[in-house]
């Protein structure tokens, strides 16, 4: 068990995914993704490896849930800087998580 405040201290936010890039300097097959997270977080951008089920043109206007605290990260020379949350299907394949009714960006998961 944890404290709720060590849960409240992480920033899940919800972002609208607003371009992305094929990567072709990660390692695994990855996208860059762009994301806006609403007036007071603004775009932030990530690597993401969800290419197994997403095309680019299918992922513009998804909203989509990102740590916005754990800091940068030089992934193949290219600055993430929130995380993009998901979870594996069967074979192991991300699946975003997403809201089923569209919401405010920059709204905080609890």
């Amino acid at each position: 068990m944890i404290p709720y405040e060590h849960f409240s201290s992480v920033e899940l936010r919800v972002g609208t995914i607003t371009r992305v890039e094929p990567f072709p300097k990660a390692r695994k097959p990855a996208y860059k993704l762009w994301a806006d997270f609403g007036p007071e977080f603004g775009e932030r951008q990530t690597s993401a490896q969800i290419t197994v089920h997403y095309a680019p043109e299918t992922l513009i206007g998804k909203q989509i849930v990102g740590c916005l605290n754990l800091g940068e990260k030089n992934i193949g020379g290219f600055i993430s800087n929130f995380l993009c949350t998901g979870f594996p299907d069967e074979n192991g394949a991300v699946v975003l998580i997403s809201t089923d009714k569209k919401v405010p960006n920059g709204g905080k998961l609890f």
